[in-house]
């Protein structure tokens, strides 16, 4: 089993024809992925790596027979995102990967809205997308095909991480030590993101696969206290493994900045890595200080009495 997507998925690519598209484009053909049209205004009649291009969604949707795409991946620039993925959600799409970054908060606001209205799920923006092991993959995550099937192998362990590259440091490190992934999001890097830590995990509860969660954080919003809620209010039988970087960022000089994403700004003492440490430890998940502790980590929580009754 995985988490949202499947063999069987099917999907677009919105600005197909710019140079990052026409890469992902081609890794994720590469891999498996079911990849039915782009769409790229005024580009009607191309194509791109063999997958035709369209002016509009409903063109796509046209040409397939009426039948909608289950997702889309959208790259088109910042000013035109919002709209782009209105038109993919209007139209019937429900699975919405945002690779795009720097995109104006009220307009990330505005897309997730209109996705909880209609029952759509966004993933991102500024993320890589994300990717069942052997399967299929939507985004630019793991780069070129025979990268990504090396560092992700079919295993029991999900991943989430604010880091698209992080995603796969992990991955491979999970892979390396013959645990492997199940499902792996980069669920994004911006203070607004579709989908966080908490709005995903009863996916991976759901999922047979799935026995352990490993995330990568950062300091900086409030995702880390929602999930720790989430596993005790819901008391997941899954056990869950953190890494936090950037501990240097609870310097006091190092307030209000930002490193790497736009969503790692420290705006006060609840928002550092510390605190965020504390609560996540609080809530049974453990915190480890490097990337290659994350094995023996959750071998540590699988063997725990709780998980072997």
């Amino acid at each position: 089993m995985s988490i949202l997507i499947d063999e069987d998925t099917t999907f677009i690519v919105q600005g197909i024809t710019g140079r990052e598209a026409v890469n992902l484009t081609r890794e994720c053909l590469d891999y498996g992925s079911k990849i039915v049209g782009g769409v790229t205004p005024g580009r009607k009649g191309r194509e791109v790596h063999g997958v035709p291009v369209f002016d509009t969604v409903e063109q796509v949707v046209e040409h397939n027979g009426g039948r909608v795409p289950d997702g889309s991946v959208v790259t088109v620039p910042p000013a035109f995102t919002k709209d782009a993925v209105l038109e993919a959600i209007e139209n019937g799409i429900k699975l919405v990967v945002i690779v795009t970054e720097r995109i104006p908060r009220r307009d990330v606001a505005q897309m997730v809205e209109l996705a909880g209205m209609r029952g759509a799920r966004i993933i991102g923006p500024n993320c890589l997308g994300l990717v069942v092991p052997g399967v299929a993959k939507m985004g630019g995550i793991g780069g070129p095909a025979r990268n990504t099937a090396q560092a992700y192998q079919t295993g029991s362990v999900g991943v989430m991480s604010r880091s698209g590259g992080m995603t796969t440091e992990i991955s491979s490190t999970l892979t390396a030590a013959g645990l492997g992934v199940s499902t792996a999001i980069s669920i994004g890097g911006d203070a607004i993101i579709g989908s966080t830590y908490a709005e995903l995990m009863p996916l991976y509860e759901a999922d047979e696969q799935t026995e352990a969660i490993v995330i990568y954080t950062e300091p900086g919003g409030r995702m880390e206290a929602q999930l720790a809620e989430w596993r005790i209010e819901n008391d997941s039988r899954l056990p869950i493994v953190a890494f936090m970087a950037g501990r240097f960022m609870d310097d006091e000089e190092m307030k209000g900045m930002s490193f790497g994403h736009a969503g790692t700004i420290v705006e006060g003492k609840e928002d550092t890595a510390t605190e965020k440490i504390a609560r996540l430890e609080s809530a049974g998940i453990p915190v480890v200080e490097r990337i290659d502790a994350i094995p023996d980590a959750v071998k540590q929580q699988l063997s725990s009495p709780r998980n072997e009754s």
